[in-house]
């Protein structure tokens, strides 16, 4: 069982930064592939980014590749999500989900088996 806790949302103004962090608890934090998700007020949560457990291959989604990047720090079992140049329409609860060890990225929500409780964030225009 893998549980994670998402940290680093919170108000922002449009054009501002924020890195949301994904700590992840387990042995085994390596082997998993981690995913950011959204979901914003009304609408269903979307996919954001995802990293393999090899730490080099990501997946963006399309609208946002260009001004997020995610990481992680295998040593501290985390996964970060840096946010650049904030949008109002990036106001959502930000979700990080774990894969089953040893598995492929993917942005299909039901592919992942564990979910944090979320960290809001909100960008004022």
């Amino acid at each position: 069982q893998v549980q994670l806790v998402e940290s680093g949302g919170g108000l922002v103004q449009a054009g501002g930064s924020l890195r949301l962090s994904c700590a992840a608890s387990g042995p085994t934090f390596g082997t998993y592939v981690i995913g950011w998700f959204r979901q914003a007020p009304g609408k269903e949560r979307e996919f954001v980014a995802a990293l393999h457990w090899r730490g080099s291959i990501t997946y963006y989604a399309d609208s946002m590749k260009d001004r997020v990047t995610i990481s992680r720090d295998n040593a501290k079992n985390t996964v970060y999500l840096q946010m650049n140049r904030l949008k109002p329409e990036d106001t959502a609860v930000y979700y990080c989900a774990a894969r089953k060890p040893w598995q492929d990225l993917s942005r299909r929500q039901d592919e992942y088996d564990y979910w944090g409780q979320g960290t809001q964030v909100t960008v004022s225009s």
